[in-house]
């Protein structure tokens, strides 16, 4: 079977007393992956990889995490704490059958694959984050670090009331949709930012994915010297990423028992669209567990 052929279904996946609209391909009885995305996409931010993954055997599970696209998208700041998100991900495993699972993140979606890792270790089999540092390290650091606070300037913005939600959506996104603009032409297609927009224009969509940070903000996670992941971990992450310094990344590795770093030098921040195929490769490696196994190794 090719990877051309290999089909994509959607379901609405019931977890954590919610539904998550959700991209599913491989086979029924494969290991389980989910892929997390991040800010501001869905599961169309891992097209690239699901099929490859299918096809190497494995049973792939991209939601639309909550408040996102045509997900359930409670409404209070509270409903995006780190701990409830890492739930969803946590129940979905249970209602499959599986009590362990590794997991894929890209931006938000690898805080939360963080956020299990550290908190619910015995779940994780393996975790890959993209281009995202822990989110201790990550709050850390825009709290302590001036090069990083001019990074992340539009975290603070989104934490206010209302306003980000108005102006985000004037010109019909035009401001959501010029943050890909650091990515390799032909990265994101007008089809895709065509769907991209129809996901944002959901009721209630852009307080739901702003909510994320507005939760962080309110409910920070504890100092990086305090927490530990144990689970197998890599860090794929693009050099030319302007949302994050690459020292971050070294900052989260210093967390791992079991970790390395992979740099696609020359990538942006969403590496996994710029380079699709050399990201696959990591990715599969390290799941199958050819790669990442050594402690602390770059």
């Amino acid at each position: 079977m090719t990877m051309a052929s290999i089909p994509l279904r959607f379901f609405d996946l019931r977890t954590n007393g919610i539904h998550l609209r959700t991209a599913e391909a491989g086979p029924a009885d494969g290991p389980l992956v989910f892929l997390l995305h991040g800010f501001p996409e869905g599961w169309l931010a891992w097209r690239h990889q699901m099929r490859a993954f299918a096809q190497a055997g494995y049973r792939v599970l991209a939601p639309d995490l909550r408040g996102y696209g045509h997900s359930d998208k409670p409404p209070h700041v509270d409903h995006y704490r780190l701990d409830v998100l890492a739930e969803d991900i946590l129940q979905a495993g249970d209602s499959f059958g599986r009590g362990a699972f590794r997991i894929v993140g890209h931006d938000w979606g690898a805080s939360v694959g963080w956020w299990l890792a550290t908190r619910h270790p015995r779940a994780v089999e393996r975790f890959v984050a993209l281009n995202a540092p822990h989110p201790s390290v990550w709050h850390n650091a825009m709290t302590h670090d001036a090069r990083q606070r001019r990074k992340s300037w539009y975290v603070r913005f989104f934490g206010l009331p209302w306003l980000p939600e108005r102006l985000l959506a004037v010109r019909n996104f035009r401001a959501m949709s010029d943050g890909f603009k650091d990515a390799r032409p032909g990265a994101f297609s007008g089809r895709d930012l065509a769907i991209y927009r129809q996901a944002w224009s959901q009721p209630g969509a852009l307080r739901g994915m702003l909510n994320w940070y507005r939760a962080l903000l309110r409910w920070p996670p504890p100092p990086p010297a305090t927490l530990r992941v144990a689970p197998p971990t890599l860090l794929i992450w693009g050099t030319s990423d302007r949302y994050a310094a690459r020292e971050l990344a070294e900052a989260s590795l210093g967390l791992c028992e079991r970790g390395r770093i992979a740099w696609v030098e020359g990538a942006s921040h969403w590496v996994q669209h710029d380079a699709p195929d050399h990201v696959n490769r990591l990715c599969l490696e390290f799941l199958a567990g050819e790669e990442g196994s050594h402690a602390r190794a770059k």
